[in-house]
């Protein structure tokens, strides 16, 4: 088949996050398996633009902010759009990573109208949202886009019924988890390694300042831990440049390409991300997919998996819950690798990309 994968921007500093990941995997595993794919986005920040990852045949355009202080919302690209208009018919399937945007909503739109076969994925980003400006855009595309799909992917039920709330028709939605590639295992074991990881974009939700927070209590307990943030700036990252200022453990490395982030997640001890509602962090299952017992919050969409196969802690998102379990587990190496071990195989049995693509497959079909 002749896929196309269409996501809002892919950027060196990873700045669009977790889709991204999740378009990219799919991606290079359907090519794996003999299909011509290719992923579509919006760019910005590349001074040579890529025009292909792991053997994906990548189109990035120019990404333009056509509605200032907006964020990803008010992005758009004129050529890609234009790009996607003129290619449309050498697909078979259309696939696109769906949100309240002007880069995936027009083209999921033009796509229905030329009769193309659309699937609609979400990944939590498209909630009942009661503002104006979020009413309108519903009203004039989201509405539109999401009755014309043949099928719209959803995280798990919380998203199906949060899409359907917001489509407000018989919409058919598949439940389909975010699907990981395996890496080799961790390079060290939490034994030899002091370091305590934060990965994700600086913003809100990821709740930054409650790492940095619990690792300042570590450290005035005599701590000799280092705790590392992994990330762009999205907001909170004046906030948290002063707050760990003349703190030699604590460190802001900023955004890294891929295969940086999973070296990081090879090297560290526990993997930290004390995020409030966060539907499915793709770099939650990337650290257990290398072995690292996680740190999460009990709102996380995740929180079931690990305690479930006891792969790490669940806890409340404030310091000084955070703090006492990235302590329990650096007092107890041989609990965190039996936990990081026990997270692996979870991950492989249940959310492996190999898993995912063969219902990807029977769906395009």
């Amino acid at each position: 088949m002749r896929i196309l994968h269409v996501v809002t921007l892919i950027s060196p500093d990873r700045a669009y996050g977790g889709p991204v990941t999740v378009a990219l995997n799919q991606a290079v595993e359907l090519t794996r398996r003999g299909h011509e794919v290719t992923v579509c986005a919006a760019t910005r920040g590349y001074e040579v633009v890529p025009t292909e990852r792991s053997g994906v045949d990548l189109r990035l355009f120019p990404a333009i902010q056509l509605i200032p202080k907006a964020g990803f919302a008010g992005l758009t690209s004129v050529g890609l759009i234009r790009w996607v208009y003129a290619h449309l018919d050498s697909f078979d399937v259309v696939h696109v990573h769906l949100a309240r945007d002007l880069v995936t909503m027009p083209i999921a739109r033009l796509a229905s109208l030329r009769s193309k076969r659309v699937l609609s994925q979400t990944h939590g980003m498209i909630l009942p949202d009661s503002r104006f400006v979020a009413r309108v855009f519903d009203r004039f595309l989201t509405r539109p886009v999401l009755r014309s799909v043949a099928v719209a992917l959803c995280l798990n039920q919380r998203e199906v019924e949060a899409v359907q709330q917001v489509d407000g028709s018989d919409l058919r939605c598949v439940e389909l988890p975010n699907g990981v590639a395996f890496v080799d295992m961790r390079i060290s074991t939490a034994s030899e390694s002091r370091e305590i990881l934060f990965v994700g974009r600086l913003q809100k939700r990821k709740n930054a300042p409650v790492f940095v927070a619990a690792a300042k209590l570590l450290i005035g307990q005599g701590s000799t831990a280092r705790f590392t943030l992994v990330g762009p700036d999205e907001g909170d990252g004046p906030g948290i440049r002063e707050a760990i200022r003349g703190e030699h453990q604590i460190q802001w490395i900023g955004a890294l390409e891929p295969d940086q982030v999973l070296d990081k997640l090879r090297e560290a001890a526990v993997y930290v991300l004390p995020a409030v509602d966060e539907p499915f962090p793709m770099t939650v299952l990337e650290a257990m997919a290398v072995g690292l017992p996680v740190v999460i919050t009990r709102s996380c969409g995740l929180a079931g998996l690990v305690t479930v196969h006891d792969a790490g802690l669940v806890v409340d998102p404030t310091p000084r819950d955070v703090a006492d379990a990235i302590d329990e587990l650096l007092d107890d190496p041989e609990r965190a690798r039996d936990m990081g071990t026990r997270g692996r195989s979870a991950v492989r049995s249940r959310l492996s990309i190999e898993t995912v693509a063969a219902e990807l497959i029977d769906l395009y079909r």
